[in-house]
Order: C-alpha cells, then sequence, then structure tokens
C-alpha cells in the first residue's frame, strides 16, 4: 500500500492550483546514458505504486497548508482510468527516447513523478550488468539499505549475470548525509536556510528516508517528500514545477492562477520558456502587486549568476524583495559562491534559501548509477487536447521535451535513424516497427547494440506539434 504522502509536497500545490482531473500525459525518459536496458514490466509496477488515501494523510497536509480538495481526492481514486503506453520488457531504449507515457487525471499521474524517476536506477543496474558485469562489483557492492539491495538484485538477475556480493551499510549511509549537510551549514552559517528535494534522487522511498534522518541529525528540518516529513517530524515544503507553467501556456497565467487558487505564498519557477525574457518580469510583477507576503523566485537552468544579478536589479528598481531559492545542481562549491554573490549584493540571510537532491541523497550513496548520470525525467507532453513541451533557455542543454502523446518506433530494415519518435495511433512508417506497446523482447547479446544517435528523429506528426508548441511559446515571450 502507498501513502498518497509519497510524493513531492509541490505535486500537491500543483494540483491544487491546476485542474486535477483534467486527462494529461507524461512520458518518461532518459536524456543521456546510452543502449539502456529496461528490466521490468512498466505497467505492472506503476499500478502497484497507485496511491491509498488515509484521514490521517489529509488531516498532517492540512496541518501544513497543504490542504487537498475535492477534485485531487477524488483523482487519486481513478487508477482504473490510467491508459499506460511502455516499450516492453527486455527492450533496449536510447538517449531521448520515450520509455512510457501515462495518461489520466492530472492530479495522479502528476503525484506518480518521483516514484518512477527512482526507476532509473534499477534501469542502470540491469544495464551494467547486461553491457558491463565486470563493473557490477564497484557500483553495487555496497548499498545504503535492504530495499536498494533487493532492487540490485533482481535487475541484475534479469540481465542474466551472476551478482557479486552486496553488503548493506545503513549506518555510514546517514552518516554521509549528515556530514554533507553539516558542511553546507557551515556555509549559511545555519540549517534553517536549506530544504531537502531528493526524493526522486534515491533509489527507493527507503533510502530515501535514510537519507531524511542524516539530515534531520545536521539540523535540516524541510524536505519535499511530505510522507518521510511525517514519519521524521519535518515540514513538508514545495515550490513550482515547469508543468504547472506548461498547463496554462504562459508565465504570468500561471503564477497568477497559483497565487489566486491558493492562500499560502508562491513560488515561481523562472526558465519553462525562457527566464529572463518572460518568467522574472511575470514573477516580479507579480510580486509588486502583492507586497508583504514574502513570495519567491525559483532559478533552474541557464547561467543562474546572470539571472542572479539582474533579479536583484530589476527587484530594486520595482521596491520588492523576493526571496530567492536555489538548488538543481548546488553543491557546497556553489553555495559558497552564492552566498558571497548575496554579500555583494545585498541581499538579506533570509532573503535566500537553498534545496538539495541528489547531492544530498545521491552522491552520498557511494554508487555512480545516479538519476543524475542518465538524465531521468519525466514531463508533461498533453494536457487535456493541447501538446505542450518545456523548453528552458540555456543553449545546448538538451532540456527540450517531447509534446503530445509519444510512442518509439524502431527501425528493422532499410536505412534511417535508429528510432523514431511518433504520436500514439500513428501508422509505423516504411521500415520500422511500433515498439511501445510491443510483446516483451528477450535480453539481447550486448555486443549486437551498438551505441544510437544521441536523439531519436522525429516523424511529421510530432515534429509538427513541436513546430506548433514552438510557435505558441514564441509567441507567448512576444507578448
Amino acid at each position: 500500500m502507498v501513502s498518497v504522502l509519497a510524493t513531492d509536497g509541490y505535486k500537491l500545490s500543483m494540483a491544487e492550483a491546476g485542474w486535477p482531473l483534467r486527462r494529461e500525459t507524461f512520458y518518461y525518459s532518459h536524456r543521456k546514458g546510452g543502449p539502456q536496458l529496461l528490466p521490468f514490466d512498466v505497467e505492472r509496477e506503476l499500478r502497484a505504486l497507485c496511491p491509498t488515501s488515509a484521514a490521517e494523510d489529509h488531516a498532517f497536509l492540512l496541518q501544513h497548508e497543504y490542504e487537498l480538495g475535492a477534485g485531487f481526492k477524488a483523482a487519486m481514486a481513478r487508477a482504473g482510468e490510467l491508459t499506460v503506453q511502455a516499450l516492453p520488457r527486455g527492450a533496449v531504449f536510447h538517449g531521448r527516447e520515450p520509455v512510457f507515457s501515462v495518461t489520466g487525471p492530472s492530479a495522479l499521474v502528476s503525484w506518480l513523478e518521483p516514484l518512477l524517476l527512482q526507476w532509473s536506477y534499477r534501469i542502470q543496474v540491469a544495464t551494467l550488468a547486461w553491457r558491463a558485469p565486470q563493473e557490477l562489483a564497484a557500483a553495487v557492492g555496497v548499498v545504503t539499505c535492504e530495499r536498494q539491495k533487493a532492487l540490485a538484485l533482481e535487475a541484475i538477475d534479469f540481465a542474466g549475470v551472476q551478482a557479486p556480493p552486496i553488503r548493506v551499510d545503513e549506518a555510514a549511509y546517514v552518516a554521509r548525509v549528515k556530514a554533507q549537510v553539516d558542511a553546507l551549514a557551515k556555509v549559511t552559517q545555519s540549517p534553517v536556510r536549506l530544504f531537502e528535494v531528493g526524493l526522486r534522487a534515491a533509489s527507493c522511498m527507503d533510502q530515501h528516508l535514510l537519507a531524511l534522518a542524516g539530515c534531520k541529525a545536521a539540523g535540516l528540518t524541510r524536505t519535499s517528500n511530505a510522507y518521510g516529513a511525517k514519519l521524521l517530524g519535518l515540514t513538508p515544503v514545495g515550490t513550482m514545477g515547469h508543468e504547472h507553467v506548461q498547463r496554462y501556456g504562459s508565465d504570468d497565467a500561471a503564477f497568477r492562477a497559483m497565487t489566486e487558487r491558493r492562500p499560502q505564498r508562491s513560488s515561481f519557477l523562472l526558465d519553462t520558456f525562457d527566464t529572463l525574457a518572460s518568467g522574472l518580469p511575470a514573477a516580479l510583477r507579480l510580486i509588486a502587486e502583492r507586497p508583504g507576503e514574502k513570495d519567491s523566485i525559483r532559478y533552474d537552468s541557464g547561467d543562474k549568476e546572470l539571472q542572479y544579478r539582474e533579479a536583484v536589479k530589476q527587484a530594486k528598481a520595482l521596491g520588492v524583495r523576493p526571496v530567492h531559492i536555489l538548488e538543481d545542481g548546488f553543491d557546497v562549491e556553489q553555495t559558497t559562491r552564492f552566498e558571497a554573490l548575496r554579500k555583494e549584493l545585498s541581499v538579506e540571510p533570509s532573503e535566500q534559501v537553498y534545496g538539495y537532491g541528489g547531492y544530498l541523497v545521491a552522491r552520498t550513496s557511494g554508487s555512480p548509477l545516479t538519476r543524475d548520470r542518465v538524465a531521468a525525467v519525466y514531463k508533461l507532453s498533453q494536457t487535456g487536447h493541447a501538446p505542450t513541451m518545456k523548453f528552458g533557455n540555456e543553449a545546448g542543454s538538451g532540456k527540450q521535451s517531447l509534446p503530445g502523446r509519444p510512442v518509439l518506433f524502431r527501425r528493422v530494415q532499410g536505412q534511417g535513424p535508429l528510432g523514431l519518435v511518433g504520436q500514439e495511433g500513428e501508422a509505423a512508417p516504411q521500415g520500422y516497427r511500433q515498439l511501445t506497446g510491443a510483446a516483451a523482447e528477450p535480453v539481447p547479446a550486448a555486443s549486437s547494440v551498438g551505441d544510437g544517435a544521441d536523439a531519436p528523429a522525429l516523424t511529421e506528426a510530432t515534429a509538427a506539434l513541436v513546430a506548433a508548441c514552438t510557435a505558441k511559446a514564441f509567441a507567448g515571450r512576444a507578448s
């Protein structure tokens, strides 16, 4: 049984500020990593994660300003309405190819994200066992918890190789996490300005609870994991995700929806379309309309120092003082740099906070098989009948997502790209077969699979959706 709390806090606030019962599609992909082996039945595993709802969970959320509305509760009860389109067990996929998509009530398909992203660990273990079994001992010889050990053994067994001895060392893992938080707190002079956002960077919930124990021992009190917050007496927190902005199609509309549909202070994510040209101006205008609310702005992709300097400059010109939220890959070095910038630009300590995910949870695990290694993502691709994309403004980042309800075609004869991203219901192009939704595949010999292309090509249908979404996004920036 999976608790409704077993997700990130911002999933709950975005559902309340969006349309929890709207039919939406999200898809899962790895942006990099070469050929990778899928070692489990996606639909069966996914349906086992659908949550149950308990009165005590709702009471906990109400206590922490995450009260759930009737739409969210109804969405959680509609697991039977989910449609899953996935590559078969045993399939090999490449970077940026859609591994699976989930369509159903918005709040539910969104709620699943952090738990589904944890699957990247199992995929990487299976891939290593398949392609380089001699490296398994170094990668999985010591793990954080019994659950992670069981997942590793299952993945190795699927690849058909002998597992190395695996030792569980929970105490050492907790100590490493604590030491990491201690080092960060030394830079900020207090753990009060730190929060933890690493649920999706863990291999499983058990590992993340251990990481939270280490965080708590170092004095950190806030986490995005609502379930972990309840168990360990921490405070659940959240900001805003790209999906929320994508639903509304513009930064201004999305930001206003968050302030107009939830009474709590809000956090505005700047980079869904363009940080400096769109996200930042929209956020600061709204913050200026809400003096005293302590709304925040969150940086994600691109040159954060340039964005930060511009944000402070524009905020001062408007006479507002937003809270700056800095995460996405932050470590001690970056924190030290941005603390120096804060002092240089006269930003108060209370106006600058830091969130840490993989740096606390994954880097301390002792395994190289982290979510960041393959850049696993789960992105909104269609809301209602409208295809949607995440763009971002970091040149060459590869963070642009796919629109619509994507499926994967694999070349079986002739010339052309190895993979083609098409749309659900589209006929397979000549020389290709649809891999999404196919029967289970035997595990291929590792030597028979090449490195593949960096990114799959698009069918005409998908290319047309990309063009339409791009034109709409740029029109929104211009306005």
